[in-house]
């Protein structure tokens, strides 16, 4: 028999990842679906006499408010996913999130009551953050204390390219709409649709994750009495700091990758370049599918080849594809279609970002460690990205694309640290054993 740690997967891992891939790609779509949706909502939710901008800013910074929030709901659900069970927690949180989606369908407008209309929006997406803040390092601890050690690179890769089908379920919806209804319905009712389907989404999601069971790891932590004696949250920040400073960066290149990339790109193609709705939405579901591939391929390499071999290359191929993806926004079709392929793909890369965290924290901590170092910098980076890629505009039509840039340098920097530091951990080791 193969040991534990180098077996193949077999048909209960693979049954609980792809509900926990499913149930994770349904509170996904519920997260962001707000979005591809921004252009009506800001007309909608705001007075109509201010200035084009700055409707978009505020309609962004509600968008934000979802980042910001998720660190307080991480850490509350994460601090009792790491003394009572990953799994009450990582049910809890779809519930959450299924909840404040459905009421957001239900909303009046500013036309109808006014000012309390995006008072009502921005509290709603704050419950939204904070169920996301649990959700996504949940979902990674969960499947990566399930299955064999050589498998949780190609299982965390899996996980977050099912996550991010929330968006290619989201781009999908976004584009059947617009393409199907015109402006006027979009704006009576056509809007409301999608977060209808986003409460229904979750409530499925929470009935599949029923029949999830436990990780192996918390099981064995609970049996052995070796569950944290600290408060997780204060041994993460008095023993594991350079595993948090490094697990933020990581998030850092992640949020630039998905809000700027995939989630912004359809809106600030419209607003640039004056493309259709259809068309940019189109494509933006193709490079999409090719996210959720790239996310897969780069877990099975880092099983191959190591995380940080895979991390430089793929940074490299980041910065060269999503360059070009925004130099040739303004070509023809096909050129978008082909560009925001590539860009899409390239993406691929944060399927590398959740194997390196689980690897930054021991198990007494895991779930902690994580969640407070990626729902951090995603309420910082993730949360500022839209206003501060918008208000660069003013200045330069390229700002998404050198901000992209800028974080794959970052990446292909983690990737020589991490690389030398594994080396120099494996001397250290060699001598170790030597004395």
């Amino acid at each position: 028999m193969q040991p534990e740690n180098t077996r193949r997967l077999n048909l209960q891992d693979y049954k609980t990842l792809s509900l926990a891939a499913l149930g994770g790609a349904l509170e996904f779509y519920d997260f962001i679906i707000f979005i591809f949706f921004a252009n009506v909502i800001g007309q909608l939710f705001f007075p109509a006499d201010i200035p084009d901008w700055l409707r978009q800013v505020q309609t962004f910074g509600i968008f934000a408010a979802g980042y910001l929030a998720r660190p307080l709901g991480g850490l509350i659900m994460a601090h009792f996913g790491d003394s009572q069970g990953r799994k009450k927690m990582f049910n809890l949180s779809i519930l959450l999130m299924a909840l404040p989606t459905l009421a957001m369908g239900m909303l009046p407008d500013y036309a109808s009551i006014g000012i309390s209309a995006p008072i009502l929006l921005l509290l709603l997406r704050i419950l939204q953050g904070a169920a996301i803040g649990g959700e996504v390092p949940g979902a990674w601890v969960f499947v990566a204390e399930h299955v064999p050690e050589k498998r949780i690179g190609f299982a965390c890769g899996t996980l977050t390219a099912g996550l991010t089908a929330g968006i290619l379920l989201g781009s999908v919806v976004a584009t059947v709409m617009n393409t199907h209804l015109s402006v006027g319905q979009m704006s009576a009712w056509g809007w409301r649709i999608p977060f209808f389907l986003g409460g229904a989404f979750g409530l499925v999601a929470l009935y599949l994750r029923r029949w999830l069971h436990e990780t192996p790891v918390f099981q064995q932590m609970q049996q052995q009495k070796t569950l944290s004696a600290l408060l997780p949250l204060k041994a993460v920040i008095l023993n594991h700091q350079r595993s948090v400073i490094i697990a933020m960066l990581l998030t850092w290149l992640l949020s630039a990758c998905i809000v700027v990339v995939l989630l912004m790109a359809p809106a600030l193609l419209q607003k640039l370049y004056g493309l259709p709705a259809a068309l940019t939405l189109k494509a933006n579901t193709l490079a999409t599918i090719m996210l959720l591939m790239g996310c897969i391929i780069a877990g099975a390499l880092v099983d191959r080849f190591g995380a940080p071999k895979v991390l430089i290359v793929g940074s490299v191929l980041l910065a060269a594809a999503s360059w070009s993806f925004f130099q040739a926004a303004t070509l023809s079709a096909g050129w978008l279609y082909s560009a925001y392929a590539a860009a899409g793909l390239s993406v691929g890369v944060v399927g590398v970002v959740p194997f390196i965290m689980v690897g930054q924290f021991p198990a007494a901590v895991r779930f902690t460690g994580i969640s407070f170092s990626y729902n951090v910098a995603y309420a910082i980076f993730g949360g500022l990205t839209p206003m501060v890629v918008s208000l660069s505009m003013r200045v330069t039509p390229l700002a998404p694309a050198w901000y992209v840039l800028a974080l794959s340098v970052l990446g292909l920097l983690l990737g020589i640290y991490l690389r030398r530091d594994a080396g120099n951990r494996r001397l250290a080791s060699r001598l170790d054993s030597l004395s």
